[in-house]
Formats: structure tokens, C-alpha cells, sequence
């Protein structure tokens, strides 16, 4: 009778409970709980009282004081955890009893009457506790034992799907590896298709609680890829419902991240080359057998398939083994089957707008794929189609761009779009430097027609500047030097009409290069045309000299922007290879009068400055061993490097612009140079010398590299003395040429010191002669004697000045004013 009784209290203690359990009794209920299981292997009589128990666990825990959520935290956690554990119990009823339990967390409903003096738990209590006690690995785990039941499945699946909504969750189902055993599990025989759908929702929670990475590895075993690839198929080939489509997209974008992970046997278990047919299938007319009997019926959910079908192919291209496969199934003419004007309306069964994304992003993908399928680029005669849609994108054929999509972004009304992404594919193209390619760019007129193209855009930005205006002028720039460098044939076809688009580019207002829009690289990219497409060639260079573009450049590099002085530098070092550009440069003046020898000097202080090269207050040299050294080059130990291995002394040379600037000035000549200051004057003695020093610099690295790993002999050592001592003696005689010039500098101000001194003795001495004068005059108007005095002395002055002698035959003037009573 003892079952009997064990039977009568548990409906006791069911219907003690109905209305909540207390927490303070949770634990002894969960060790009722788990008696009843270890009797159920035995008597199936406490099947029902079990389940009952477990329904209670479904209601609101009931507490008497606030604190007792906390109080209790440990004690529930690990009790809502024996739930996962009670998955043991090989009962149908009990385990899909739990899962109810475990959906019921998540919608709770209160009991219809509460127990006096205690109140239920706060909504999301139970969820926080599952998470403590790690509910979810273990409800994970429990998929295994019910591999064979499909009902018992789908109630586990759905309970996994409401516990996957927490990052937590998600964390501890990933330990039980969830990704892969969801995914084992996926092509069950399942007539309601929950499988499926609970199976695809966990995966997206955790793909987006946990590390992406993660869930794609645990993916990426081959029975996980070929049970993905089987269940899009079926719902690909057999999914006519609209949910059924939706679904298909979702394990699309689980394909596109697998496909992305090198280590997925994608390739290996067809799935690559099913992706890759399906993307090209309607372009290409090709009976293929993997796509037989498929239509797209061009609703919302097969237009985004399409969109998902061409990512995949833009993923798949970075994968080397994937591009044969690209080739073999004519990925490249599916992608230029866009590559023509739009029709209007619409495409076969795509409105206008549907059409236009598709084309662009067709157009997109073209360009991450052409570099890897040349051959079949150039076979496709793709730079012919896509010159020939640039041609119908600045013509004036009506057309009116959607601008609807990401790939649309500012081509509404316009052809911009298409514009810019056709020239991204060229961009790409190009920028291999294939012979092959670029030749037959050229052979079709690309240099003229990408002026023309270039002009159009740079007349639109004057009505408006935007970002993918920017981006359009900075790729026909890169395109024009891409194709013209090394060749003079080309640059002559660039001269004249591309000097003259360059040149507003070169003129741009330097607050526009802090706007964000793209300023900065368009002015990097027209610096880059000019000396890939100008330099070298002399009808464009004297042209570009014409324009006064040197001017443009010292303009330029007077703003002294660290980004821009190495690039321009080098561009008047190229450029002075040709004999009319020193008097250019020589003839420049910037803003006070600055000369450009003044200029380069300047930079060449700053630049010291920033390297922490050492010079006295006055700019003279101070270490004589090394004058030029910079602060890093001082900190480095010596280290013995392979003759093939460029030294400090030597990189130093291209990481700064001292090189360039010593170029320049020896180019105009040290001598004679207009507009200098003394300071010039000291810092032009260094500049002079700088080769000679950095010979120095060399030798000295040579010096400490020997002592470290050998003992020169006599003669070797009293060499290598000599050659340092010569470098010692450069340094000495330039710092007593810099000492002499400040002496000279000082000898001069002071003798102009003197010179304004005297000046002013002498203005001050005129001041008193005058203030003498006036004195004298006051008194003979005040003073009559004085006046009869002076007009005495002036008589006899007038006397004195007469000539002695008599003038023979000549008239006699009286010199005397009768009547006059002034000496004025």
C-alpha cells in the first residue's frame, strides 16, 4: 500500500501548490520531483503526478518579502536546473510536460488566486535563474535523447527557440555545440516543417548573440554543409509558400558566411557550384541539370535570392579554389548581361526599379570577380561593353535612376550610379597592370573617352559637390595614370586636354581637403595623373609650365602639410629634368614675397625639428660626428646587417624630405639665391653638405658593424680613422662657415646701428641749428641794436663775397635795396 499513499500525497501536495510554489519549499518539490523519476523506471503510475509537479514549476514562484528573490537565487537556479536534467526520464508526456514548462517562462500567466501573505516573483525572475543554472546546455545536450521522436523534438526545439533569445543562453548552448547538432537534426521527416523553421530561428539567435565565427566553424563540417545544402534544395525545388521562400533566403545567408570561412567544404559538397548555377541561370541559357525544372516567379523573396545569389559570388571570388568554378560556369558574361542601358519599364518580369538594383549590383560584384577571370574578361570583350555603357552614362538619353538601393546611393534621376560602378570594375581591372588589358582599353579610345567623362563630371560638380561625384573623378584619375605611366604614346594623347583638366583640380581651395567628402584623395589622385601622365612627356610638361603649374605646386606646398610636401617635392624634383622649370621656380613668390629657396629652407628646419636633429639657438651644428643624425637613428644599437639590406643611414633617406629638398636646391644652385635671412643663410651651409655627411653617416655604420664582429688590421683601421676624421673636419669647417656668416651678420648690424645713430645726430644737430636760427631772428625783431648788428655783419658778408678785381667794360649793379629794414 505504500504506492497508494506515495500516490494520495502527491495529489496533496499538487493541490496544496495549485496556486504558486513557494520559494522557501522549491528545493524539497525538486527532490519530490526527481523521487518520481527514479520511481517512473520502474511504475509508470507516477507518470501524471510527475507532470502535474512540473506544471506547478510553470507557474509564478511565490515570495513573502522582496529580498527573497535574491536570498534564494542559488537555491532556484539550481532547482530550474534539475528540470533539464529531468530529460533523463524516458517518458514521452514528462519530457514535453518540461518543455511546456520551460515556453512558460517566457509567457506567464498569473494563477487566478494567490496565496495570503505572499506575492508572485517579478516576470522575468525564472528566465534570470535558467540562465544562473544553465538550463539551456543541458536541454542542448538532451536533443540527443529524443533524436527519434519527432514530437518530443519539436517541443525541445521550440523551448531551445524561446531560451535563445538571451546572449547567455546563446553562450551556454554553443558549449553543447547547438550549431552543429541543430544542424544534424535538420533533415528529419517533418510533414508540419517545424523542424526547419525552429531549427533556422536558433541558429540566426545564435549567430547573433554569440562570436559569428564560432556557430560558421561549428558549421563546417561536411555532414553539417551537405544537411544545409539538402534542406535549401528541398525548399528551393518544393517551398511554394511565401513562408517557405523567406526560410529558403535565410539558409541563403547561412550559405554566404559558410562560404566566406576557407575551411568549409563548400566546394567539396557541391554546394559552391549549386550557388554559382543558380546566380547565372536565368543569363545564361545553359541547360544545366542542378537547376532543372526551377522558375523564378520574380516575387519580392526570389528578387532577394538574386540579390543573395550575387553576394555569394562576390564572396566566393576571394576563395582561389572557387574561381575555377566561377570560369567554368560563365559567372563573367551572367554579370555583363547588365552591363546595357536600362530598358524601361522593366526587365522580363522585374519592375524598373528591381531592375536597376540588380544591375548595379551585378555591376559591383563585376568588379571583385574581373580581376581573377582576366582571361575570360577579355574574351567576353568586357571593356568594349562597359566604354560603351560610359558612353550612354553621360549621354542624353532620358533615364531616370530609382536610387532605391544601397548600390543606388545619389543616382536618383541620373546616371551616376551606373557610372560609378562601372568605373569601379575598370578601376579593378586596371589596377592589375595587365599588358593585355590596358591595351585594349587604349586601342578603343579609353584615354580620350575617359577626359570626356572626366570634364562631364567635374562640370556637375560645380553645380553640386558630393562624396560619388568625388569618387567618380578620383577613379578616371587613377584610370588615366594607370594607363599613361611608361608610356609616351599615351601621355602625348593626355597632354594638352588632360593638363587642362588637371589644373582646377591642382587650383582646389585647401579648406575643401578638411570638408570629408573626398577632397583629400581627389587632390592626391590628380598629383598622381600628373606625374604618371605629364612628367616625362616634354609637349606636356611645357604645357603644364604654360598653365604656370609649377606656381600651382609651390601654392601648394606653402601650406606646409606634412601629407602633401613629400609628394610635391617629388613631383619639382621630376620636373627640374626639364631646363625650363628652374626659372619657374626661381620666379614663384608666395605670400609676404616668400621666395621658394626661402620655402624649401623652412621645410627643411621643420623637418630637422620633427626628426630632433641637434642645432644650437642659432641653427648651427652642434655633434660633428654625426651633424645630421636624427634622434631614432641615435637611439638604434648597432646591428650587423647583409649587404643586400638597406642601413638606418641609408632608409632614413626615402622616410623624410631632406633628400628631395638638398635635389631642389641644387637644381636652382646654392649661390645667389634671393630672399634669404641669415638663418637661411646658416641652415643653406648644412643643406650643402648633405650628401657629404650622409657619406659620413654610412662610413660610421660601417666602422661600428666591423668593431662588433671584427679587429681591423693596421692599415684598414688608420683608413677608416681618415675617413672619419674628413667627415669630423666637413662638420667643423661648416659649423666655422655658419659662425662666420652670424659674425658678418653681426658686423653689418652693427655698422647699421652706427649708420642710424649718426642719422640721428645729425637730424638732432639740424633741430638745434634751426631752434638757434629762430632764436637769432626773435632777437633782432625784439632788439634794435641787435638788428643794426646784423645788418652790419651781413653788409660785410656781402662785401666779402664781391669779386676784387674790377670787371673790365662791365656794367656795376648796386647789390642794396634802399630803404630796406630786414636782415631776412
Amino acid at each position: 500500500d505504500l504506492e497508494k499513499e506515495q500516490l494520495k500525497t502527491l495529489k496533496k501536495v499538487v493541490k496544496r501548490f495549485e496556486n504558486g510554489i513557494p520559494l522557501k519549499d522549491l528545493a524539497q518539490i525538486i527532490e519530490i520531483l526527481n523521487l518520481c523519476g527514479e520511481k517512473m523506471n520502474e511504475q509508470e503510475v507516477f507518470t501524471e503526478p510527475l507532470c502535474e509537479l512540473i506544471k506547478l514549476c510553470g507557474l509564478p514562484f511565490q515570495k513573502k518579502k522582496s529580498s527573497d528573490e535574491v536570498s534564494y537565487s542559488m537555491a532556484v537556479s539550481k532547482s530550474i536546473a534539475q528540470l533539464g536534467y529531468l530529460m533523463r526520464v524516458p517518458s514521452s508526456q514528462v519530457r514535453i510536460q518540461i518543455c511546456k514548462c520551460i515556453v512558460s517562462f517566457y509567457n506567464m500567466e498569473l494563477p487566478r488566486k494567490l496565496l495570503s501573505g505572499y506575492q508572485p516573483t517579478s516576470a522575468n525572475y525564472k528566465i534570470q535563474m535558467a540562465e544562473l543554472g544553465g538550463l539551456a546546455e543541458t536541454l542542448v545536450l538532451s536533443l540527443a535523447l529524443v533524436e527519434n521522436q519527432l514530437t518530443e523534438k519539436l517541443w525541445v526545439l521550440k523551448a531551445l527557440q524561446h531560451l535563445s533569445s538571451s546572449g547567455v543562453n546563446c553562450r551556454l548552448m554553443m558549449k553543447a555545440r547547438a550549431a552543429s547538432r541543430l544542424c544534424l537534426y535538420l533533415n528529419g521527416v517533418d510533414p508540419s516543417g517545424q523542424l526547419v523553421f525552429r531549427s533556422s530561428e536558433i541558429l540566426w539567435n545564435l549567430l547573433e548573440n554569440t562570436s559569428k565565427e564560432e556557430v560558421i566553424n561549428q558549421l563546417s563540417s561536411l555532414e553539417c554543409v551537405h544537411a544545409l545544402k539538402e534542406v535549401f534544395v528541398d525548399l528551393l525545388m518544393h517551398g511554394f509558400r511565401h513562408y517557405d521562400r523567406q526560410l529558403r533566403n535565410d539558409f541563403l545567408v547561412i550559405a554566404t558566411l559558410l562560404a566566406e570561412n576557407p575551411a568549409a567544404p563548400m566546394i567539396e559538397s557541391g554546394f559552391t557550384k549549386l550557388l554559382i548555377v543558380l546566380a547565372t541561370f536565368t543569363e545564361v541559357k545553359i541547360p544545366n541539370p542542378l537547376v532543372k525544372g526551377l522558375k523564378l516567379t520574380y516575387s519580392y523573396e526570389d528578387f532577394e535570392m538574386k540579390k543573395l545569389l550575387f553576394n555569394v559570388i562576390g564572396v566566393l571570388s576571394k576563395d582561389p579554389c572557387a574561381v575555377p568554378l566561377l570560369s567554368e560556369n560563365d559567372v563573367m558574361p551572367a554579370l555583363l548581361y547588365y552591363v546595357k542601358p536600362n530598358q524601361k519599364p522593366g526587365f522580363h518580369d522585374w519592375s524598373a526599379a528591381q531592375y536597376e538594383e540588380l544591375q548595379l549590383h551585378a555591376i559591383a560584384i563585376l568588379a571583385s570577380v574581373a580581376p581573377f577571370l582576366v582571361d575570360k574578361y577579355l574574351s567576353c570583350q568586357a571593356n568594349t561593353l562597359l566604354l560603351v555603357f560610359l558612353e550612354w552614362c553621360i549621354g542624353q538619353d532620358p533615364f531616370f535612376g530609382q536610387g532605391n538601393s544601397f548600390h543606388g546611393t545619389g543616382g536618383r534621376g541620373n546616371k551616376l550610379a551606373q557610372m560609378r560602378y562601372s568605373l569601379r570594375v575598370l578601376r579593378s581591372v586596371v589596377s592589375l597592370y595587365d599588358d593585355a588589358v590596358n591595351l585594349n582599353l587604349c586601342d578603343q579610345g579609353a584615354i580620350s573617352q575617359l577626359l570626356d567623362i572626366l570634364k562631364y563630371a567635374a562640370n556637375k560638380s560645380k553645380e553640386k559637390e558630393d562624396a560619388i561625384l568625388l569618387e567618380i573623378e578620383a577613379d578616371i584619375l587613377f584610370l588615366l595614370s594607370a594607363l599613361c605611366e611608361n608610356d609616351l604614346h599615351r601621355k602625348e594623347l593626355f597632354s594638352y586636354e588632360g593638363v587642362d583638366i588637371l589644373i582646377p583640380f591642382i587650383q582646389m581651395d585647401p579648406q575643401k581637403l578638411y570638408s570629408g567628402l573626398g577632397h583629400n584623395r581627389l587632390l592626391f589622385t590628380a598629383l598622381d595623373c600628373l606625374w604618371s601622365c605629364v612628367i616625362g612627356c616634354y609637349i606636356a610638361e611645357d604645357y603644364f609650365l604654360e598653365k604656370q603649374g609649377i606656381f600651382l605646386l609651390l601654392d601648394l606646398l606653402a601650406l606646409k602639410q606634412k601629407n602633401l610636401c613629400n609628394i610635391i617635392l617629388g613631383l619639382l624634383v621630376e620636373f627640374c629634368d626639364n631646363p625650363k622649370t628652374t626659372s619657374h621656380i626661381s620666379t614663384w613668390r608666395g605670400e609676404k614675397d616668400q621666395t621658394a629657396a626661402n620655402l624649401l629652407i623652412q621645410l627643411w628646419r621643420q623637418e630637422e625639428l620633427e626628426l630632433g636633429v641637434k642645432r644650437d639657438q642659432y641653427g648651427r651644428l652642434v655633434d660633428m660626428k654625426r651633424p645630421i643624425a636624427s634622434s631614432f637613428q641615435k637611439q638604434q644599437e648597432v646591428i650587423t646587417i647583409p649587404a643586400n639590406c638597406p642601413s638606418f643611414a641609408i632608409m632614413e633617406i626615402s622616410e623624410n624630405i631632406r633628400a628631395k629638398l638638398y635635389s631642389l636646391l641644387c637644381k636652382l644652385g646654392f649661390e645667389n639665391l634671393p630672399g634669404l635671412s641669415t638663418k637661411d643663410f646658416v641652415t643653406l651651409a648644412i643643406i650643402r653638405r648633405y650628401i657629404d655627411f650622409k657619406v659620413g653617416e654610412v662610413w660610421s655604420e660601417l666602422c661600428a658593424e666591423l668593431k662588433e664582429e671584427f679587429r681591423p688590421v693596421g692599415w684598414d683601421e688608420e683608413a677608416l680613422k681618415v675617413i672619419s676624421e674628413v667627415s669630423e673636419d666637413t662638420g667643423r669647417m661648416v659649423a666655422a662657415l655658419q659662425t662666420e656668416v652670424l659674425e658678418s651678420q653681426h658686423h653689418q648690424e652693427i655698422q647699421e646701428e652706427e649708420k642710424a645713430y649718426t642719422k640721428i645726430q645729425a637730424i638732432h644737430k639740424q633741430r638745434e641749428m634751426v631752434n638757434k636760427s629762430w632764436e637769432n631772428f626773435l632777437t633782432r625783431t625784439s632788439n634794435y641794436e641787435a638788428l643794426k648788428k646784423a645788418k652790419r655783419l651781413q653788409e660785410k658778408s656781402i662785401e666779402a663775397s664781391r669779386c676784387k678785381s674790377k670787371t673790365q667794360n662791365g656794367a656795376v649793379h648796386s647789390t642794396d635795396i634802399k630803404g630796406l629794414g630786414t636782415t631776412v
